[in-house]
């Protein structure tokens, strides 16, 4: 079956659907936006990419994106430097940072344990975090991973790994999101829901 288009847009169509989240329907519709889009805007965006890929590096401490290193956190006097979050990837610190409930640090794993796509511990940023560890300011560090099937194998894994150093660990609450309802709760959620009940 020939392609339905040729050359240059078909290229740029099937650039956009490698991306995450945007299948060839999606690709196509922001490629024929980007040809009738002025041309000063097509260029702003090839240039903003240009400029990520060009400027934006990985905080050597944490793993946060940066475009110095260290990251404003890790090198905010401020901050409290007793405390790490381990989080999955560098979009879960913004995540946080918009609770504006936490002041300590992060350390970005890069990741979470997936052997279906063959990642294990050896494929995260874990080396740096125990490495981190070692400094005695640390006390707490809080596995703030996502709650399926994958964050839950790193969290045990990071759990078991980390309390023999003598090191608080804890992780985030799990239950029920503010505006739901019980009957469409999964078991896990509502188990942990009651789990982790506390008196009103």
């Amino acid at each position: 079956m020939a392609l339905a288009y040729d050359g240059a847009i078909q290229r740029v169509i099937d650039a956009f659907s490698r991306l995450p989240g945007i299948g060839p329907k999606g690709a196509q519709r922001i490629a024929f936006y980007i040809l009738s889009a002025p041309q000063d805007e097509a260029q702003e965006l090839a240039e903003a990419i240009a400029e990520v890929k060009e400027q934006v590096t990985f905080c050597d401490i944490c793993g946060n994106v940066c475009e110095s290193s260290p990251c404003p956190i890790c090198a905010d006097p401020r901050r409290d430097h007793t405390k790490i979050c381990v989080v999955e990837e560098p979009k879960d610190v913004m995540s946080i940072e918009r609770t504006r409930e936490y002041r300590g640090t992060y350390h970005v794993l890069g990741g979470a344990i997936n052997p279906m796509s063959n990642i294990g511990p050896a494929d995260l940023n874990i080396p740096k975090l125990l490495e981190r560890l070692k400094d005695a300011q640390v006390q707490e560090v809080i596995l703030a991973l996502d709650p399926n099937i994958e964050g839950e194998a790193t969290t045990t894994y990071m759990s078991r790994l980390l309390s023999p150093l003598g090191i608080t660990v804890t992780r985030l609450a799990s239950g029920l999101p503010v505006g739901s309802d019980l009957e469409y709760a999964d078991e896990i959620t509502l188990g942990r829901a009651l789990a982790g009940r506390r008196e009103v």
